[in-house]
């Protein structure tokens, strides 16, 4: 009799399998609505976009747009695919233990030794992002790899080169920028490491590389990373095209006497034009209206805090992270910049 009630059992359970769960319905067409919203919301915006923004744009101001656009993505696209590459290598070639051996164990002492190690990768900062990522992933501790972050892309050979380059005659400027630059991005760790927390920062997850699959674990990482971190270039390059086209030259050239103004106007100058560490000594010694402080501070911010930086940050280790570290990173920026102009320069 028990047996019998046991197959009973199982066959009622069986035959329930054969049903939906009441919420199949619900589950089935969720995804469709919200497919239908954004669609709707999309098209919403095009037609407005096209009834009320379009008159107002000319031939020249969609050239200049498509033609900065263009440029900061193309620009940023080779330093991100290489940053990208180097981070999946560490992923699948390198073992754990080796950051664990070149670092020190202390993270207050494994700071300042991440940023001086900034200064042997000559990349952008659009590849030190992912290779931070990695980094984290391996094992290296939040604050020194968010210190290699910010001076990877501010302190390198090919940067102080082209500093120097743009800046003949002043040795001060590349000193400046070094000092400024790698103080800044030691200081950010040091906060980290004290006030960050473990909830606020994502690192992605990467995958094993097991023995005889690291070549299958590096494809893996690359492919991952290169889509994620090209979409949110894309967004960068947008934001910062648009407000190029948008912001008037003449509210730039209008406060340039103002030594406090200038200071913060080529700050944010930095944030929203976005150019890549290589090439931005070179515009800001175009900028001759402005103070040597005030274009230090230009060196200084463009490389750590730019509308693809804060894109590319939010993607990779999430919205709680951004919020915090960005101003957190712009605030020294500007505040050591202006100390070390006003006391070199």
């Amino acid at each position: 009799m028990i047996a019998m009630t046991d197959r009973a059992g199982a066959g009622t359970a069986a035959e329930d399998d054969l049903y939906p769960p009441p919420d199949w319905a619900a589950r089935r067409t969720a995804p469709g609505t919200r497919a239908l919203l954004t669609f709707a919301a999309l098209a919403a915006l095009l037609v407005a976009g096209r009834l009320w923004v379009a008159p107002e744009v000319g031939g020249r101001a969609l050239d200049a747009w498509t033609t900065i656009f263009v440029a900061i993505c193309v620009q940023a696209l080779p330093f991100l695919v290489f940053g990208v590459a180097l981070s999946a290598a560490i992923t699948a070639f390198v073992p754990p233990g080796v950051w664990n051996r070149l670092l020190p164990r202390r993270p207050g002492l494994a700071v300042p030794v991440a940023g001086a190690a900034g200064a042997v990768l000559p990349g952008c900062e659009c590849a030190s992002v992912p290779v931070a990522s990695g980094l984290m992933a391996r094992g290296v501790a939040p604050a020194a790899a968010l210190t290699f972050l910010l001076a990877a892309p501010a302190i390198n050979p090919i940067v102080l080169i082209a500093t120097a380059v743009a800046f003949p005659g002043q040795p001060e400027m590349v000193l400046g920028r070094f000092g400024a630059s790698l103080l800044v991005a030691v200081l950010a760790g040091w906060a980290w490491l004290l006030f960050g927390r473990g909830e606020w920062l994502k690192i992605p997850a990467r995958p094993h590389a097991e023995a005889g699959r690291r070549w299958e674990a590096f494809r893996q990482a690359m492919r991952h990373d290169i889509m994620h971190a090209g979409g949110f270039l894309v967004v960068g390059g947008v934001a910062a095209a648009t407000i190029n086209v948008v912001v008037p030259a003449e509210w730039v050239t209008g406060i340039a006497g103002i030594p406090w103004a200038a200071v913060l106007t080529l700050a944010v100058l930095a944030v929203l034009m976005s150019i890549c560490s290589e090439a931005d000594a070179f515009v800001a010694a175009s900028l001759s209206q402005f103070s040597p402080t005030a274009k230090l501070t230009f060196l200084v911010v463009g490389p750590m805090v730019d509308l693809k930086l804060i894109a590319l940050q939010t993607g990779f280790f999430g919205r709680r992270f951004a919020v915090r570290f960005i101003p957190l990173t712009f605030a020294l920026a500007v505040g050591v910049s202006s100390l070390v102009g006003w006391v070199l320069l």
